[in-house]
Formats: C-alpha cells, structure tokens, sequence
C-alpha cells in the first residue's frame, strides 16, 4: 500500500488529529496546488487542480495545525464530487 492509499485511507477514518500538512499533501497528490493569493488573504486558503481547475476552499488552522471536522467533511464531499475518492 503506497503512502498515498494510506493517507486517503486515514483521512477518510476522519481522525481527531488530521493536520493541514496532511490535508496538503494528500491534496497535491491529487494535483491541488496551494494558493492564498494577496497579503489579506490571511488564513483562508484555496487549493486548485492544475488539470480542472476545481477548487477547495479551507481556513487555514491557527494557532494549531489541526483540521476541523466539518472541513474534513467538506473535502471529502468535493473529492467525491470530482471521482478521486
């Protein structure tokens, strides 16, 4: 099982502790790249597939690293939407 497959395996257990760093690595395994466009973007944080241009729209944790339910939720309802889970 590739490192990938565990991720997406983890994130779909929706663990309490799934970070931001995870979230943007699984993501751009998926081909999302990170934008935050301008200096008031402040925490929230667009993710954009370089082949559809779907977006995933995040607020971007503070002070911790760790991810909310409802966002994950939220991912998992777009990655479903576009077939990659």
């Amino acid at each position: 099982m590739s490192k990938m497959q565990k991720l997406i395996e983890r994130f779909l257990s929706k663990p309490r502790d799934f970070t931001y760093d995870e979230a943007k690595k699984m993501l751009g395994g998926f081909h999302y790249i990170e934008s935050n466009k301008g200096k008031t973007s402040g925490s929230r944080v667009a993710f954009i597939n370089k082949e559809t241009g779907h977006i995933i729209r995040l607020h971007k944790p503070h002070p911790g690293n760790i991810l909310k339910f409802y966002q994950l939720n939220d991912m998992e309802d777009e990655l479903k939407k576009q077939g990659l889970i």
